[in-house]
């Protein structure tokens, strides 16, 4: 009975603790949007993950509890000036930044941060 309880703490200091990757973090959306050339959502916003966020706009986080749903928010990614003419923020759909899959892409990859 001992030597099987000493097997046991043995076996179980040798389970890793490490936490498993992220599933966002090959996301094409979360690409997308750190891109420099192409979504450079973190030069305006906080993102998880992200390095020297801006402050201008809002955090990107729990999206869910702020729009409806999907839809209203690609409408605010592809042209903010619709919902707010004095918004900063760049109408990617409207002005062909980022294509339709882009910006599907971005929207699923932001939607699933907490």
């Amino acid at each position: 009975m001992k030597q099987l309880l000493v097997l046991c703490l043995i076996l179980a200091s040798c389970t890793s603790t490490i936490p498993a990757p992220s599933s966002n973090i090959d996301h094409p959306g979360k690409k997308i949007a750190f891109a420099r050339e192409k979504g450079n959502c973190l030069a305006c916003h906080e993102i998880e993950d992200g390095e020297f966020p801006g402050n201008i706009g809002p955090p990107l986080k729990n999206l869910p509890s702020r729009f409806k749903d999907k839809a209203a928010l690609k409408s605010q990614i592809w042209d903010a000036s619709r919902f707010n003419p004095e918004t900063s923020m760049p109408p990617f759909g409207k002005n062909k930044i980022l294509s339709e899959i882009e910006i599907d892409q971005v929207i699923d990859y932001l939607w699933a941060l907490k």
